[in-house]
């Protein structure tokens, strides 16, 4: 029995694969003039949110989402979440309707077909490089002007897998005070289960969001860094814990 759930579980790690690919293969001329101009983002971000819901759809998962506050249309906010699956990125473009942009690891530029894109519309750090980190402010700042929202996974990678929640980085808090755009803590209660990094692992199934209340920036500073951070990473944690 066990080595019909091994082949199970590597079939549906290459499926998931197939149906990555699938779209953008299908769009690529499209999608490539979508990035052409930083202005066509929008119109590439709708693309993108089709792709992502192609694949949860392909994979089984049925998502289902909780609003405690709705986005405002046309609006910037920092959308944060808990990382735990490559699955996290189509799950928070199925999630959030405002046109946002990632800031992620450089490594996932190098996936083949996906890297091409990601690293044309993200914001891509080298966490290992004070400058790199730097300039994600930058970008980011440039990006907010243009009526963008950011997105970022906080805990700067996918921690081990007995951890509940690792410690959240200052970076998204910085930026969101220094702009004056709320916080949007989103929990993803699933994907861990469903489709974790882990090999032998996952399977179709529930895939539940919660995004919580945001939380307000306008009379925080910077020295309110570190207590809003905490604050955020409580909600969560709170979550995942009380599910």
């Amino acid at each position: 029995m066990m080595v019909f759930k091994y082949i199970f579980w590597i079939l549906y790690r290459i499926w998931f694969y197939v149906l990555v690919a699938l779209p953008i293969i299908t769009l690529f001329p499209i999608l490539l003039i979508s990035i052409s101009k930083e202005s066509w983002y929008p119109y590439f971000f709708k693309l993108a949110r089709l792709w992502a819901k192609f694949i949860l759809f392909g994979m089984g998962f049925k998502v289902i989402i909780d609003f405690e506050q709705n986005p405002i249309p046309n609006k910037s906010y920092m959308f944060i979440a808990n990382h735990t699956s490559m699955a996290d990125i189509m799950l928070m473009l199925a999630s959030i309707k405002n046109p946002f942009v990632f800031v992620g690891k450089k490594e996932l530029a190098k996936i083949p077909l996906f890297g091409f894109f990601y690293k044309r519309t993200s914001i891509m750090v080298d966490r290992s490089s004070e400058k790199s980190r730097k300039a994600v402010f930058i970008r980011a700042q440039r990006r907010l002007k243009q009526g963008l929202s950011i997105c970022i996974f906080p805990e700067g990678g996918v921690p081990e897998e007995h951890i509940v929640l690792d410690d959240f980085k200052d970076g998204a808090f910085r930026l969101a005070i220094n702009h004056k755009i709320p916080i949007v803590p989103l929990t993803f209660f699933d994907t861990k289960k469903r489709f974790s990094y882990t090999l032998f692992n996952g399977g179709p199934g529930l895939m539940r969001v919660k995004v919580h209340a945001f939380l307000s920036t306008d009379n925080l500073t910077i020295e309110d860094t570190k207590s809003l951070n905490e604050r955020a990473r409580g909600i969560i944690y709170s979550s995942l814990i009380d599910q």
